[in-house]
């Protein structure tokens, strides 16, 4: 197993993020291999000046799972643990890195039979053992 079993995830979605006591927003996903196929690349634009457009990269782990390098507009540098079995997405951020560590966060996304739908939530804390909704993340398949 390697970062080919991210093959499900390759291809151009529609995001939806719903933020409490904000507007339904919606943007673009792309997911692509990078060429040699070891790293997968994922590109997000939200047409909202709010919030920032990201790239992130993706590349296994010797262990079956995977870490995803976060890049956004804002100059916001994070490192995620991943894991992906074709039915879950979790990443997890919980040590330092590259910034200060304010809040630990997580996301869990379940991938539908189809795999044409994840819907997901991204949670928050300050303590690492009391987590709280942050936001809802949803992504739908382009054709």
């Amino acid at each position: 197993m390697g970062i080919e079993q991210l093959a499900p995830l390759a291809g151009e979605w529609e995001m939806s993020v719903d933020i409490p006591g904000a507007d339904h927003l919606r943007g673009r996903v792309v997911f692509e291999w990078m060429s040699g196929n070891q790293l997968l690349i994922e590109r997000t634009e939200i047409p909202d000046p709010n919030v920032p457009d990201g790239l992130c990269v993706v590349a296994a782990r010797d262990d079956g799972t995977f870490v995803q390098h976060y890049f956004d507009s804002r100059g916001v540098v994070r490192v995620y643990d991943m894991t992906f079995d074709g039915q879950t997405w979790t990443l997890s951020r919980t040590k330092e890195d590259f910034t200060p560590l304010h809040f630990q966060q997580r996301y869990t996304g379940r991938i539908s039979v189809d795999g044409d739908v994840i819907d997901g939530v991204w949670e928050a804390s300050d303590d690492g053992a009391n987590w709280r909704r942050d936001f809802g993340l949803a992504y739908r398949r382009q054709r």
